[in-house]
């Protein structure tokens, strides 16, 4: 089963809801995933046991898993490739060694829930990049006291040109239309057995030709998942509750760079998967903003 958050065929609001295959049940009571994640953990697995009547899934249009105050943030240099990779491509080395091994994780925000796209929709890279690359990522979606209550996919993309340049770079490198990408489904905590063992697999497909592929596992992760929760709401409130995507284990030669109109699927086991096609600037993002105005996201 997947927490989801789709348009009513009705009248076209929101609804908050439980996906089970190919059928989708609203949750009694729950308007939004804020409130869904206000509630403590035990609250929110009694919740989803209380839905509606359920309808097929053909023709709705699925949002992304976060809405109202909700955040995405990531950590970085959390995998020995990653730490590896960035070493590569930037002018300044020595910080990605120490901070992949300091007690202190790199933490940063990605996205505001109203700038993240869903599966399906583009996913952007920056005009004034020219190297840019997908980061596909366990992410870990807490509540508002902190507590992990599910997981879902996020591609954290990257312009590689950028934080290569200068690590001070990296919120241009990271915050940008269509720059974070999230699965449309939650996959709750309890049906998870260890989040820390689960295959990831990346594949990109140019022009119906598979042009890069590479499989990693969060047994690689370096970091614990609670404690990269913990040290995030140390001096944080997330009252709509928060998605941390936990960092990348797959990261292409630096040879390698997205164009407009590859096709990024990743796939994680247990959790989900994420599809979307690349497009290039801001204008194919607006939608992001009219959209939320419109109360229709």
């Amino acid at each position: 089963m997947h927490l989801v958050r789709y348009l009513s065929p009705v009248d076209g609001r929101p609804i908050s809801g439980l996906r089970t295959g190919d059928t989708v049940s609203s949750l009694a009571g729950i308007n939004t995933f804020a409130e869904l994640l206000q509630l403590s953990l035990d609250d929110l697995q009694a919740a989803v046991g209380k839905v509606g009547e359920a309808e097929p899934v053909e023709g709705l249009k699925f949002l992304p898993p976060l809405d109202g105050r909700g955040e995405v943030w990531c950590a970085g240099v959390t995998y020995e490739r990653s730490r590896g990779a960035r070493m590569e491509e930037s002018s300044e080395q020595s910080v990605y060694d120490k901070v992949y091994s300091a007690d202190r994780p790199e933490l940063f925000q990605k996205a505001p829930a109203w700038r993240v796209v869903v599966d399906g929709e583009p996913v952007g890279i920056r005009t004034d990049s020219g190297h840019d690359v997908p980061e596909p990522e366990l992410a870990v979606v807490a509540n508002s006291h902190g507590e992990i209550v599910g997981f879902t996919v996020c591609n954290d993309m990257s312009s590689r040109s950028i934080e290569g340049v200068n690590p001070l770079y990296v919120p241009q490198a990271k915050l940008f239309a269509g720059g974070c990408a999230l699965a449309s489904g939650i996959r709750p905590v309890w049906e998870v057995a260890d989040p820390k063992n689960l295959g990831i697999r990346l594949v990109i497909e140019r022009d119906g030709v598979e042009v890069f592929a590479d499989t990693t596992s969060t047994a690689k992760l370096v970091r614990e998942l609670q404690d990269l929760i913990d040290v995030l709401f140390l001096p944080n409130d997330f009252p709509d509750g928060v998605i941390l995507a936990t960092g990348t284990g797959i990261v292409p030669e630096l040879d390698f760079a997205l164009a407009a109109g590859d096709i990024i699927t990743i796939t994680i086991d247990e959790v989900g998967t994420l599809t979307n096609t690349v497009a290039v600037g801001r204008e194919p993002f607006a939608f992001l903003a009219t959209d939320n105005l419109e109360g229709t996201r």
